[in-house]
């Protein structure tokens, strides 16, 4: 007699985006002041693109490359949660809940601490998760590598979904 397992999938993203001028820094949805955003066909919210990878990984649905094509002129500058709130309506549409994320930012400067909670709070509500159920870190790379020496953010997010 065969075993019959949950259905349960974890998934790994990862994003990097260099640092430009005349850009917004956006990250987990939020808009932290700082003197550079990221550049990025899309508004290049580096942490939310991680994620996004994370999610479409975790229900083998590929990755937001094929979703969202930096190629195609729809995307341009688009706000990058409604870009996650389309892979969420993917995962629920196949049967998925999502049970936590896990989403490290990588970077020397700004420093994010005092961003942390609302970015929690952000992603909580565009996946439909309690924050609870969100943890958003930041870490810097101790001046080593492109993100150290201030080039741009990279971003690691991990997620849990259950069937």
């Amino acid at each position: 007699m065969e075993t019959v397992f949950p259905d349960i999938r974890t998934g790994l993203g990862f994003d990097v985006h260099a640092f430009a001028p005349d850009r917004e820094l956006w990250l987990c949805g939020v808009n932290v002041p700082a003197p550079l955003g990221l550049l990025g066909h899309s508004d290049a919210d580096v942490a939310l693109h991680a994620l996004c990878d994370a999610l479409l990984g975790a229900a083998a649905l590929g990755d937001i490359g094929h979703h969202f094509p930096d190629t195609d002129p729809r995307f341009k500058g688009i706000d990058s949660r409604l870009l996650l709130r389309h892979v969420v309506d993917l995962i629920v549409s196949r049967g998925f809940r999502i049970s936590n994320v896990d989403i490290t930012i990588i970077a020397q400067a700004p420093k994010l601490a005092p961003y942390i909670e609302q970015m929690r709070l952000t992603v909580g509500q565009d996946l439909g998760i309690d924050a609870s159920r969100v943890s958003v870190k930041a870490t810097t790379t101790e001046h080593l590598g492109f993100t150290g020496r201030k080039e741009g953010i990279a971003s690691l997010a991990n997620v849990l979904l259950l069937k």
